[in-house]
């Protein structure tokens, strides 16, 4: 654990200042050829008898057994600041590269006195046999890729073809990529094979291969698969056989530059370091390996900043097609600062291959590789999820008729979901980062409880909120169903009124409930809240009675259908037409044109004019010398007039006159009564149409139709004499005087 705990502190002492802490977690062990017991063992004799080498031993195992007394104390010792680790790693740098440096020298001594004393002759025949091998590898190699390009050029063709569909299209050229990989591993395959035998029964003993060859054919096989990798994804074996859309010019820039990285650094360190640690000494190999790092660093990182301009302007352009904030938003700060991420993996690859170069080289590979695999894996999920989820939703003609707004209600959840796998995919992705780079394991945490638990809530809790939504999309799409006039009978506005009061209701419900489940899902208890939502809710009861009697007396008026919006209806006192109606208020127009805004608190009556049917109430008034049989009669003739209009008849529902006779012997007239029965709301204009037919047959009949009169006293004297009234009258000749006057 503690060259664990070393390296991270390495890579953190790089790019501390940037505030990424990403650290080496479990690295493998390096890579090198195993040779026979027998070679070692005489190996270590040979490193006995030579003095200086003897001697580079000896000075090896001290140095070792330093470094294991000073990791002991510093497990001994207690845990330092952050601060003080820092300092120590700067520390263990500066005394490595020196150490390092003097290694370097003292190994170049020992290994010249090595190769004066061995002799020529074995070395140059191993050395031309070797070469045997090399040239017969590449040959076969260079043989078979000529022998297959015209395979190449016909798959490159095929997949380039323009015909048919755009979606034939993409699978045509899937189908020659795979071909070509397949053609390609053939290739490498059979390149290898030859190898293998030429080192097994041409070259050395038959049956036997020596360490060299072993190294240089597994060398091979990973450079070629390496860059058959990169073939793919820049099209090396064709302009249609490759991943990436880029240009022509850069994709022969980029292979050849990772070809020749990759030929360097794979071949340096899996042939070059371990012949020198077999041949010669481990130090000279550990400063050849460092010299490998070294140049590799340098030259990437010169590559990085002699492309770092043209990759920024490619990084912004991809960003300016990107379909999504979070896509722009991350291009943008990529294009900006990538050379310096760059930069500080290529120094954090330099800094821990010195403190140890036996194990920081394969964990960078294993690390790196798990991360570009993590992120080249996201970033093909979302593009895949963008493309199928960005896809509208299309309903059939039924349902949209049916259903009109389902189609965009469904659309509407798809930014939504995407947003989410977008981010459990980011979620994902980070977490198999820091598994590569930390102490962290993704494996372990997930076995563990504290993982399971972890996740069996957040999976909870999608399924919960799943099927809230779930619920809450059937509820208003039955609503929606019954609002909808083309899908059956056309809702009044009662019905309008009810279903709206419904869907909000349901919606506080699902909201309230789904959170409650989910806070007691994920470990919160919800007791104290529902205590405390009851204190609440009995306090807003107490304090807005006047609120809770509006709602409930307006849900009861609505579930009893006293008031539907339209209708003329008195109520609290005020007579007019229903304009608008919540669940608390009610709003009326009377006929002067003023809006009323009633609560429903204070309507303990509603009268409705418009429900079923209603009768106009005629009472009309003859005098006392006049016969009533003779005025019904002329009140059934003023009926069968009214019924003679059209407009007037369509408002009556009975054709027969209700005549109730005579209902008062009043003061100054004969009361008779009649009643129309008409529709809802009509009776009105019914009265006031019957009104006028009944004055026009009154006054042709010479019925009269009394109304108030005054007689005027003079008084009495006391005699019981009336006085004289004195009467002016004017004529044409003058005003004369009654007698009296």
């Amino acid at each position: 654990m503690t060259h664990k705990l070393t390296a991270f502190l390495a890579f953190v002492f790089v790019i501390a200042m940037l505030g990424l802490t990403p650290a080496p977690g479990h690295a493998a062990e390096p890579a090198s050829g195993s040779a026979s017991e027998q070679a070692g063992h005489q190996r270590l004799a040979d490193l006995l008898e030579d003095e200086a080498a003897r001697t580079a031993l000896v000075e090896q195992l001290r140095k070792l057994g330093e470094e294991e007394a000073a990791r002991a104390v510093e497990s001994a010792a207690p845990t330092q600041t952050l601060a003080g680790q820092v300092a120590g790693l700067t520390q263990s740098v500066a005394q490595g590269v020196v150490s390092e440096g003097a290694s370097a020298v003292d190994a170049l001594g020992v290994a010249w006195t090595q190769l004066a004393a061995a002799d020529p002759a074995p070395l140059a025949w191993a050395a031309g046999e070797f070469a045997v091998l090399v040239a017969v590898t590449w040959i076969v190699f260079r043989v078979l890729s000529a022998a297959a390009g015209a395979l190449f050029r016909a798959l490159d063709r095929y997949a380039g073809a323009r015909d048919g569909p755009r979606a034939l299209g993409w699978v045509r050229r899937s189908l020659a990529l795979v071909a070509a990989v397949a053609l390609d591993l053939s290739i490498i395959g059979l390149s290898w094979l030859a190898g293998y035998g030429v080192a097994l029964f041409v070259i050395g003993e038959t049956g036997s291969m020596r360490i060299q060859e072993s190294l240089y054919l597994n060398a091979f096989l990973l450079v070629e698969l390496i860059r058959m990798a990169l073939r793919v994804l820049l099209s090396g074996r064709g302009e249609q056989l490759g991943l990436l859309p880029i240009a022509a010019e850069d994709k022969a820039y980029w292979s050849a530059w990772a070809s020749r990285m990759v030929f360097f650094v794979a071949y340096g360190l899996m042939l070059v370091v371990p012949v020198i640690d077999h041949y010669l000494t481990p130090a000279l190999g550990r400063a050849v390996f460092i010299a490998i790092l070294l140049g590799a660093v340098l030259r990437a990182a010169v590559v990085v900043m002699q492309n770092r301009q043209r990759a920024s302007e490619a990084l912004e352009r991809l960003a300016g097609r990107m379909q999504t904030p979070f896509g722009r938003i991350a291009l943008t700060i990529g294009a900006r600062i990538w050379h310096v991420v760059a930069l500080i993996y290529l120094m954090a690859i330099l800094v821990t291959s010195i403190l140890y170069p036996e194990q920081a080289l394969p964990f960078m590979i294993s690390a790196t590789g798990q991360t570009l695999l993590a992120v080249g894996l996201g970033i093909a999920l979302a593009a895949l999820l963008t493309q199928v989820i960005l896809r509208r939703i299309r309903l059939g003609d039924e349902l949209r008729m049916k259903f009109p707004l389902l189609e965009a209600r469904l659309n509407a959840y798809v930014p939504s979901a995407l947003k989410i796998a977008r981010f459990v995919i980011l979620a994902v992705v980070v977490a198999f980062i820091v598994d590569a780079w930390t102490p962290f394991d993704l494996g372990a945490w997930v076995s563990s409880d504290a993982g399971a638990r972890l996740l069996g809530r957040a999976l909870s809790v999608a399924v919960i909120v799943t099927l809230a939504l779930l619920a809450w999309l059937v509820v208003a799409s039955w609503i929606e169903f019954r609002l909808n006039p083309q899908a059956g009978m056309a809702p009044n506005p009662r019905a309008r009124t009810l279903l709206t009061i419904f869907r909000n209701a349901i919606a506080i419900a699902l909201v309230v409930v789904t959170t409650m489940v989910v806070l007691a899902e994920v470990g919160i208890n919800i007791a104290p809240l529902l205590a405390g939502a009851g204190v609440l809710g009995l306090a807003i009861g107490f304090g807005a009675q006047k609120l809770v009697q509006d709602v409930i007396t307006g849900v009861f008026i609505q579930l009893e259908r006293a008031i539907d919006v339209g209708d003329l209806v008195t109520a609290g006192g005020i007579t007019g037409t229903v304009e608008r109606m919540t669940i608390r208020s009610l709003g009326l127009r009377d006929m002067h044109g003023t809006y009323h805004l009633l609560p429903f608190s204070s309507v303990d009556t509603v009268s409705n004019y418009n429900r079923d049917f209603a009768f106009h109430v005629g009472e009309y008034g003859i005098g006392y010398r006049e016969d009533s049989d003779e005025a019904i009669v002329h009140l059934r003739a003023a009926f069968d007039e009214l019924l003679a209009d059209a407009a007037q008849r369509a408002q009556i529902l009975d054709p027969v006159l209700e005549v109730h006779g005579v209902t008062a012997l009043a003061d100054n007239s004969v009361n008779i009564r009649v009643r129309i029965k008409t529709l809802p709301g009509g009776q009105f204009g019914v009265g006031r149409a019957y009104n006028r037919l009944v004055k026009r047959h009154f006054d042709a009949a010479g019925i009269e139709i009394p109304y108030p009169q005054m007689t005027l006293h003079f008084g009495e004297d006391k005699q019981g004499k009336a006085p004289p009234a004195r009467v002016r009258i004017e004529g044409a000749g003058g005003p004369l005087l009654a007698p009296g006057g």
